[in-house]
């Protein structure tokens, strides 16, 4: 118990300047060449060998767990090649993704019920514990209170706002697009310095930020006023989504990436479920407290619950394995982590490098990612109606439950979508087929949206296709994670890419919102539910050529992978294959 509170506390106090700030981690590689001088102590020598072969955590482990862990290293590092001719291949290996990633051997143990992928040492599972409550558990409780700042307009909005601030035509749908207006403008930087700044210093700073102003939304007194303050509300909470992405692309393989992502989604879910909750609490509770609505109080509340997260994030937040802040991770926890994202052949970042390399700008013009992938996320963003608000509206447009009631009701849709998120989740990463995960959501989305923009049907059917709105963001984790994956050899291009089709298809719900989901046309939503259908169907169909291009760029790198591909039908023989590969 001593041993687990001095690296849970006083190892972490310690690496703190002045007791306070969380500084940069200067953790050198140990070298061969480093050995070798280390002639003066027996122990440094065998400490630095050991380092070598392995992550040095292992020397604190008992005998037998350090005898385990060297041979699971050496079954990983020296796995033979596999040959595959494929003057044969069957038309239907196009939808085996993971067909030039994956050896027989690997795919065999794979477990669909394992948090861990097989194979994982005890070192590297303590590690990922770590990263999973300081990066995917504080993402998740970050993205819940930038979401709860986010929906909370819309619970305000059927909460009495819209009356006491004389809301009129579409004012609500215009109000939506200047936070996402914000959110756009505010991205731009970050084409050029996402991967170059030290994100656990900056989220944490933003959060505080557009805490402060969702205050100033809680003493708004026209419609105009609260446009400015969402307009800045998007733009301070502008990098945090593409944040954590990235940082998920730094740390975790690419099986492992979808179900972490999912954990961060679940804050997105909570957001929404909470947001209802607090409103219908606050509205019964507080209503009229010191002269202030209960729409206005649930801004405050919001607010306060913000800054908290942000303080946290400042200390939990840990950076990315090159430019590690860290208090809790150990020195060899961040050469583990190093070596694994080696070993997925994922780029780590350098913060000293140029603003604007003109040759990375010319790559990634001159390739398919950044055009094939934009258009992926533009149906991506414009698949759903949860963010129209379209169910509350309707609820409300019954004119049977109260508005406390409304609010608790709006929360059943967010509860499903956590459940169909962590589906979603578990099956693209164990099944190593995320555009099944993808295309799955995308078929009760396309039903659910169908059924509303026919609308003339029971109203246990539109219950139904309620019910399914929150299929539409079930695959966004995996959409991402994905991309991070796509673009994992260059972390210059993943960040740049990563910003840009965030931009892209955020800017077309901006404008397109305008168009298809007008206010006035609450709660038959025609145009938006037809346009919602069409993008699911869209995205579904884009997803087989993204599968397209990923394969063959993993034909290409298939020897990093194990895999030695040949036609034996073109000549080809397993000392001479296919040139691609080499």
């Amino acid at each position: 118990m001593s041993s687990l509170a001095k690296e849970l506390f006083v190892d972490p106090y310690k690496r703190l300047k002045w007791g306070l700030i969380p500084v940069k981690r200067h953790v050198d590689e140990i070298k061969e060449e480093d050995v070798a001088s280390s002639t003066s102590s027996g122990v440094a020598t065998h400490i630095a060998k050991e380092s070598i072969e392995q992550s040095s955590s292992i020397i604190e482990l008992d005998k037998k767990q350090e005898q385990k862990i060297i041979q699971e290293e050496k079954t990983d590092d020296d796995v033979e090649y596999e040959y595959r001719d494929e003057a044969n291949r069957k038309w239907w290996q196009f939808f085996n993704e993971q067909e030039y990633r994956l050896n027989k051997q690997q795919k065999s143990q794979n477990k669909w019920y394992s948090w861990f992928n097989p194979g994982t040492s005890s070192a590297e599972k303590k590690l990922l514990l770590k990263l999973d409550v300081l990066l995917a558990f504080y993402s998740c409780i970050a993205y819940w209170v930038k979401y709860l700042d986010t929906v909370n307009l819309n619970n305000a909005y059927v909460s009495g706002m819209k009356e006491e601030l004389n809301f009129k035509g579409n004012d609500l749908v215009h109000t939506q697009v200047m936070y996402t207006v914000g959110n756009i403008i505010f991205q731009l930087p970050f084409l050029f310095y996402l991967n170059k700044i030290p994100l656990n210093y900056l989220l944490p700073g933003l959060d505080m930020a557009w805490s402060l102003l969702t205050i100033g939304a809680a003493y708004v007194n026209s419609v105009p006023h609260l446009k400015a303050i969402r307009f800045f509300i998007g733009g301070f909470e502008a990098p945090s989504y593409l944040a954590y992405q990235y940082l998920f692309g730094c740390f975790y393989k690419h099986d492992e990436m979808v179900r972490r992502s999912a954990f961060y989604y679940l804050g997105q879910y909570v957001g929404i479920l909470s947001s209802g909750g607090i409103q219908s609490a606050v509205y019964s509770n507080l209503d009229g407290r010191n002269g202030l609505s209960g729409w206005r109080w649930s801004f405050i509340i919001d607010a306060i619950i913000s800054v908290f997260v942000g303080i946290l994030g400042f200390y939990v937040l840990p950076g990315d394995p090159d430019n590690c802040y860290s208090i809790f991770l150990t020195d060899d926890e961040i050469r583990l982590a190093r070596k694994r994202i080696s070993k997925n052949q994922t780029a780590g970042a350098n913060f000293s490098s140029k603003v604007f390399d003109f040759k990375t700008w010319k790559n990634i013009l001159c390739d398919w990612k950044i055009y094939v992938l934009s258009l992926w996320n533009i149906f991506c963003w414009n698949n759903n109606n949860v963010s129209s608000g379209a169910y509350l509206l309707w609820l409300k447009s019954l004119k049977r439950y109260s508005i406390p009631r409304v609010n608790d009701l709006s929360m059943i849709t967010p509860g499903l979508g956590m459940i169909y998120l962590a589906v979603t989740g578990v099956i693209a990463d164990k099944s190593h087929c995320r555009w099944f995960a993808i295309v799955g959501t995308q078929v009760f989305n396309f039903i659910g949206n169908v059924i509303l923009a026919a609308w003339n049907v029971t109203e246990s059917a539109k219950w139904f296709a309620f019910m399914l709105q929150c299929m539409g963001w079930a695959m966004a984790p995996v959409l991402y994670s994905w991309q991070n994956d796509i673009c994992r050899r260059n972390s210059e291009e993943r960040s740049i890419i990563l910003v840009t089709m965030n931009i892209m298809a955020q800017t077309s719900t901006a404008w397109l919102s305008v168009l298809v989901w007008k206010t006035e046309e609450a709660p038959r939503y025609l145009k938006g539910f037809t346009f919602t259908a069409c993008c699911a169907f869209c995205l579904s169909a884009w997803t087989f050529v993204v599968l397209y291009f990923y394969k063959r760029d993993e034909r290409r790198h298939a020897k990093d992978n194990g895999i030695i591909v040949y036609n034996s039908a073109l000549g080809e023989t397993k000392e001479s294959p296919i040139i691609e590969n080499c």
